[in-house]
């Protein structure tokens, strides 16, 4: 049974996979979507709404069974990819998600200069 899909949750590899993957080879080897189509991740030229939301739920429910999913959400958010679906989420919900990182490392590295401060 598929897992819910929480498009906007921060997700970070964890040190162990992340360790075990790169020894074992390249993440992307294990990804379900290497068999289907780009067409289904990334949008056409002028694709109506109703059918990009379409589409892109279709690209989210592949990689909600994929094995490498937080290592390619990781992926896109590093580089940062700026089309398509990767990971489960659109380049939209990667951007909050970046503007989510930034904020909270803003107000940690504040944190850490108010404790330095003393």
């Amino acid at each position: 049974m598929l897992q819910p899909h929480h498009p906007l949750q921060d997700a970070a590899v964890p040190p162990q996979r992340e360790h075990a993957r790169d020894q074992a080879g390249p993440w992307h080897s294990e990804a379900v979507c290497r068999r289907d189509e780009a067409g289904l991740f990334f949008a056409p030229s002028k694709e109506p709404t109703a059918a990009r939301l379409s589409r892109e739920e279709a690209a989210k429910r592949v990689c909600a069974r994929c094995p490498v999913m937080v290592e390619c959400r990781e992926h896109a958010l590093i580089q940062p990819e700026p089309y398509g679906v990767w990971g489960g989420l659109t380049a939209a919900e990667r951007r909050v998600v970046l503007a989510r990182r930034r904020r909270r490392e803003a107000e940690l590295q504040r944190a850490v200069r108010v404790a330095a401060a003393g």
